[in-house]
């Protein structure tokens, strides 16, 4: 008798989470991966655990636009460091509204 190997496809709520692990861990979910429902749970598991990527720190165009219409008001310049850190941005434009 031959034993055959069945696979499941994988779920749409599996996909959705794998998906969603993917970008916050800055990795690939490959294609192999995406068509055995085992195969993406194992792959969930290890990813579930690791830490996620470091989000951006830098200030948003809306915050560098904002800040900038704030100094040419106030007749002063944005602080070079405000360009490279969102929270000193914020900080900035708190004080100078």
């Amino acid at each position: 008798m031959e034993s055959t190997t069945f696979t499941l496809p994988a779920t749409a709520k599996q996909l959705a989470y794998a998906r969603s692990l993917a970008q916050r861990n800055g990795t690939l979910l490959p294609w192999e991966t995406q068509q055995d429902r085992r195969a993406l749970s194992a792959w969930i598991d290890a990813q579930a655990k690791r830490a996620p990527v470091p989000s951006d720190n830098r200030p948003t165009s809306k915050q560098v636009a904002f800040a900038e219409k704030l100094a040419r008001i106030k007749r002063r310049a944005v602080p070079d460091e405000c360009f490279r850190d969102k929270g000193l941005m914020s900080k900035w434009i708190d004080g100078n509204k």
